[in-house]
C-alpha cells in the first residue's frame, strides 16, 4: 500500500459518541486521502477500545492510536502527535477535533492551501468572513471573537481566528519550531503555534470555514483556558521581543 502524505491527528477524552464516526469520515473523504492519529489521554469511556477495534478491520493501515496516561492538556497531545507525524515521513499535518465541530470535508480545502497554493500553514478561520459559528451561546461566540482581536492588538498577529484548532501545516513548519519549547497546554497552544509559524517567516492562509458546536458529548472547554489564553499573549508578545523565538537547533 503506498503511504499516504497527509495525518490527521485527533486528541480525544471521553469521545466514545464520536469516535468512530469522525474516524469513518475523514477516511472515507474522497477529495484526498488522511491517515488519522487519535492521541487518546486515558479516557474513561473506552473510547481507545472503540479505536483499537477499527484498526483491527479495514483501517488498520489508515488509523493510527496513541495512548496516554490522564488528562495532559491538548498543547502537550498535539506536540505528541506532531513528533509522531514526523517521524513516521507525513508531509502535512493536521489538527482537528473529535466532536464535528469541524467539518471533515474542509480537510481537501486546507490541503490544497499548502499543497497546491504554497502555503506553510492553513487555518480553518472562523472569523475572516464574518462570525461563522452555529449554536454556540452568544457569550461564548463574542469571547472567543474579542479574544481574538486582543490576541491581534497585543502581538500584531495578522490572522483573524488567533485560537482556532484546525489547520494544516507543512512538515517543514514543524520540523522548524521547537516543539520541546511550547510553553501552553490550552487555547494559548493553538495561538502560541500561529504567532511563532508567523515570526519565523512561514506563510500563512486562513481559510473560511463554519464552526457547528458539538452535538454529542461535553465540551472540554473552562474558563482557565480562555484566562491562559488571555495571559500567555503578553508573554509571547514579550518572547518576541526579546528575540526568543528562534528555530530549532538541529
Amino acid at each position: 500500500m503506498e503511504r499516504n502524505d497527509s495525518l490527521v491527528i485527533i486528541p480525544t477524552y471521553n469521545e466514545k459518541e464520536n469516535v468512530e464516526a469522525i474516524v469513518r469520515t475523514v477516511t472515507s473523504l474522497e477529495e484526498h486521502t488522511f491517515d488519522v492519529l487519535i492521541i487518546d489521554d486515558g479516557s474513561p469511556d473506552g473510547t481507545a477500545d472503540i479505536v483499537k477495534a477499527l484498526m483491527a478491520g479495514e483501517l488498520a493501515e489508515r488509523l493510527h492510536l496513541v495512548e496516554r496516561s490522564g488528562k495532559q492538556g491538548l498543547g502537550t497531545a498535539y506536540i505528541c502527535g506532531f513528533k509522531w507525524a514526523l517521524e513516521h515521513g507525513y508531509d502535512y499535518i493536521f489538527e482537528m477535533d473529535a466532536d464535528f465541530s469541524h467539518d471533515p470535508k474542509d480537510l481537501p480545502r486546507l490541503y490544497k492551501a499548502c499543497a497546491e497554493e504554497g502555503y506553510d500553514v492553513a487555518i480553518g478561520s472562523r472569523y475572516v468572513s464574518g462570525v461563522n459559528v452555529v449554536n454556540w451561546p452568544m457569550g461564548r461566540v463574542l469571547m472567543s471573537y474579542f479574544a481574538s482581536k486582543y490576541v491581534r492588538c497585543v502581538t500584531g498577529l495578522p490572522i483573524c481566528d488567533t485560537t482556532a484548532g484546525f489547520k494544516c501545516y507543512r512538515r517543514r513548519v514543524l520540523e522548524t519550531i521547537d516543539l520541546d519549547a511550547i510553553r501552553f497546554k490550552g487555547y494559548a497552544f493553538q495561538i502560541e503555534l500561529k504567532f511563532t509559524a508567523h515570526r519565523l517567516g512561514f506563510k500563512i492562509k486562513e481559510v473560511p470555514v463554519v464552526f457547528v458546536n458539538r452535538r454529542l458529548g461535553t465540551s472540554k472547554m473552562s474558563g482557565g483556558i480562555f484566562g491562559e489564553a488571555l495571559f500567555g499573549v503578553m508573554r509571547l508578545r514579550w518572547a518576541a521581543l526579546t528575540g526568543q523565538i528562534r528555530p530549532r537547533k538541529v
